[in-house]
């Protein structure tokens, strides 16, 4: 599945996307490879591969329109899709800072509000901590741009997040 994957996002032009460290389609890759490093899931890694597909808050380019979610779905199942669309999905301005005490992701798509359950919340925090890892690790800018905010914010996801991943924040950050 995951070749599929591959030649899904090299069709969608991928590799030609600038991102922090080369490309979006080095990016996906390496969050990819991250996350199943600290013991992710099969679904949590396809989500992880292709979680820039509707663009993202931070990233407004975007592989796939939200309109055709069906496509993603069948290339890596729903359990998948349904992260990276959560993921893609996040008002982060809403979501990031309130996410432990209310376990709330508001969609900047719909502009409302869901409550996973704790796996989901802790997969949605997994990848999007290791996410700005990668981001923070390649651009010098981002992370003096982002680091102190990144800093503040993702020691409070500690119950939320993943022990392995948490550790990782804590090395990469400085924490």
């Amino acid at each position: 599945m995951t070749e599929a994957v591959l030649r899904w996002l090299c069709a969608r032009g991928a590799e030609s996307i600038p991102h922090a460290g080369g490309s979006l389609y080095e990016h996906l890759g390496r969050v990819a490879d991250r996350l199943a490093g600290h013991g992710a899931s099969a679904a949590e890694c396809l989500a992880a591969l292709t979680h820039a597909a509707y663009g993202t808050d931070g990233f407004p380019t975007s592989l796939l329109g939200v309109a055709h979610r069906h496509v993603l779905r069948e290339l890596i199942g729903a359990e998948a899709e349904e992260l990276v669309y959560r993921y893609g999905g996040c008002d982060r301005g809403r979501t990031w800072r309130a996410l432990p005490a209310t376990g709330l992701i508001w969609s900047r798509f719909t502009g409302h509000s869901e409550s996973p359950a704790p796996g989901g919340v802790r997969a949605f925090a997994d990848l999007s901590i290791v996410n700005e890892l990668d981001v923070y690790e390649r651009s010098p800018e981002i992370a003096a741009k982002a680091g102190d905010y990144f800093r503040s914010v993702f020691p409070t996801w500690a119950p939320v997040a993943s022990p392995a991943v948490m550790a990782d924040a804590r090395r990469v950050l400085g924490l």
